[in-house]
């Protein structure tokens, strides 16, 4: 860390890992939804509360700030697993054959008023 401070980097690696965490929690969002569903929102409300409480107890700055923009990386992920559930209602994304998604009562019961 001392090399960091010593050639002014820090900021550079705060913004390249910073743009690496977003970036990985995208691709995280995405396979999370098609295999466990809205359920991941739980696991990324957990790994922010996690991540919120080391980046207080952590000494380090780079480190603390990495850790905070991991656990808000996190939080934002909640609202993107259900943007993306819909996203798959869109088409855009292809959908879990073994799932049953909230839309396919809909369509079911759509089609029930549709025969009377």
């Amino acid at each position: 860390m001392d090399f960091l401070a010593t050639y002014h980097l820090q900021g550079l690696v705060l913004g390249l890992c910073s743009f690496l965490i977003i970036g990985i929690c995208h691709p995280i969002v995405i396979k999370g939804e098609y295999h466990w569903g809205q359920r991941m929102k739980w696991f990324f409300l957990l790994a922010g509360i996690v991540l919120c409480a080391g980046s207080l107890l952590v000494d380090n700055v780079l480190v603390a700030s990495l850790m905070g923009v991991g656990a808000f990386s996190c939080f934002w992920g909640i609202k993107e697993v259900g943007d993306q559930q819909e996203r798959v209602r869109k088409g855009w994304f292809p959908r879990n054959p073994k799932r049953t998604y909230p839309w396919d009562n809909d369509a079911s019961d759509q089609k029930e008023i549709n025969k009377e």
